[in-house]
């Protein structure tokens, strides 16, 4: 018996083939800014948020974790820094509060190409007299229909690091036991090979050169890396390229871009 297919039914199995094979074959590749905005005051007091949105779009991220971000407190002229940058960049902002500042609030934002299927702020633990520090995770559908989740945070300055510590293993407990792969970037305030960038990469797949770091701080004169883009789990994910980006006005940090590929199960 010979089986008749027509030819429009013909293109169809064709067409659906070819965009499978297409599909498939396609790279996964997301782009992970992360930026310290010197609550947007920039080095030269000018308080310029063009000029920091102007880094931010020139590095065409999908993703970016944004610290020292300020939410309408005085010395932000009681702007709402990330959706401020969210509107010059054309990214949905998201604010999270680590604590109550100068007339409004201090904390964390996070920018992202994609709405968000879902959101939480983590509150870090903190030593008494310490800042409050905070974690905050987007959920999002990736053009690609991958779920993803991405984490910005900004971790203890003190010398003593007993802070810092504690926070990465809040981290730890808080977003490995994610159900989606999961990015993690920010300014850590901790050098590569210290106890508390170790203790996170027991677990996370770090972006950089262990060789080799690229230094993040100072802008004007980069000398040590603080700045970071970690992975979860190790095995998902690719690292296709990093670049610090040394602007000496827009922050005292260097703003540090991560270029993935977000790999099968």
């Amino acid at each position: 018996m010979k089986l008749k297919i027509s030819l429009p039914l013909l293109f169809l199995l064709f067409s659906h083939t070819v965009w499978s094979q297409t599909t498939a074959e396609k790279p996964k590749v997301i782009k992970i800014l992360t930026f310290n905005i010197l609550h947007g005051a920039t080095t030269k007091g000018d308080f310029d948020l063009d000029h920091i949105a102007k880094v931010i779009s020139d590095a065409n991220p999908d993703f970016v974790a944004l610290q020292e971000v300020d939410y309408k407190t005085n010395r932000a002229r009681k702007y709402d820094l990330v959706t401020e940058l969210g509107f010059r960049t054309k990214m949905s902002p998201l604010f999270g509060k680590a604590m109550k500042f100068d007339g409004g609030e201090y904390g964390e934002g996070v920018l992202s190409k994609y709405t968000f299927l879902n959101t939480r702020n983590v509150g870090l633990p903190y030593s008494p007299g310490s800042e409050p520090r905070a974690a905050l995770e987007v959920t999002s559908v990736l053009s690609s229909g991958d779920t993803v989740s991405f984490v910005g945070t900004h971790l203890d300055h003190l010398k003593d690091g007993r802070d810092r510590l504690a926070q990465v293993e809040s981290i730890n407990a808080s977003f490995t036991s994610n159900s989606y792969p999961t990015i993690l970037a920010g300014d850590l305030n901790d050098v590569p090979g210290s106890f508390a960038i170790n203790t996170l990469e027991k677990h996370w797949l770090a972006a950089y050169d262990k060789e080799n770091p690229e230094a993040t701080f100072p802008s004007d004169k980069p000398n040590i890396k603080i700045d970071y883009v970690m992975f979860f789990p190790k095995n998902r994910w690719k690292v296709l390229s990093t670049q610090v980006i040394q602007d000496a006005v827009a922050s005292d940090h260097c703003a540090y871009l991560v270029t993935v590929e977000l790999l099968e199960e």
